[in-house]
């Protein structure tokens, strides 16, 4: 974090959009670095950054390519912005890691609480101590809640906070069944998500564990009803 803020990376090729934007989340307390377009946004992406918004539509990269490519590397939520409200692009940005999607136009108010749901959700982790330690283990995973991570004999699996949050939730509570309505319920709190868009991240957790859908190890598939874990 940049001066112990939270900093936020907002991308969008309407100066006026950022500069709306850059102003909204400093005067809520946040630290705000630009980006022009997905490739600026690309090549600013780094440790610091706890945040990124990106608006679907840009030059260069949009904002789907430039997700994808800050997810190969970092693991702090992505939040898109777009002018669509169709399915299939919901799925598209759920698809490349995002955690949420607002489409525009939005409120200011609905912003700044989707973007302080987000950080409560996956709360950047600082302050806890190494011998700190409350983990859950699942067959060859270790899930360690205090410092929401994940690992396979000693090596760390990377994980969207989001997808972190559903393993940890099925971990938590084994062999209860989750549809999906509980899960974006427990995870999501007060937003509502589509039923695809939970689909889409589970099927990118069981993709990152290794777990193979038709005969799941981990994330067990209750049909008609939901998920589960032994």
């Amino acid at each position: 974090m940049i001066n112990q803020k939270v900093c936020i990376l907002v991308a969008d090729d309407e100066k006026e959009i950022r500069d709306v934007l850059c102003l909204l989340l400093t005067s809520d307390g946040y630290e705000v670095v630009t980006a022009c377009n997905g490739r600026d946004a690309v090549e600013q992406a780094c440790e610091d950054i706890d945040l990124y918004i990106l608006d679907v539509n840009m030059p260069e990269l949009n904002g789907f390519m430039a997700g994808a490519e800050i997810r190969k590397r970092f693991d702090a939520p992505i939040f898109f912005l777009t002018a669509y409200s169709g399915e299939s692009d919901k799925v598209m940005g759920f698809s490349v890691g995002a955690d949420d999607y607002l489409v525009k136009p939005f409120s200011n108010i609905e912003l700044l609480m989707r973007v302080k749901a987000i950080l409560r959700r996956g709360r950047i982790k600082e302050g806890v101590r190494p011998q700190d330690c409350d983990c859950c283990q699942l067959q060859d995973l270790t899930i360690d809640l205090n410092r929401q991570s994940v690992s396979r004999n000693g090596e760390p699996i990377s994980l969207t906070y989001t997808e972190y949050k559903i393993l940890a939730l099925l971990v938590r509570h084994r062999k209860k069944i989750f549809s999906l309505e509980n899960i974006y319920q427990s995870v999501w709190d007060e937003n509502a998500v589509s039923d695809s868009a939970v689909m889409m991240h589970i099927k990118n957790l069981r993709k990152k564990l290794g777990d193979n859908s038709r005969e799941p190890q981990y994330i067990k598939t209750a049909w008609g009803r939901g998920y589960y874990v032994d």
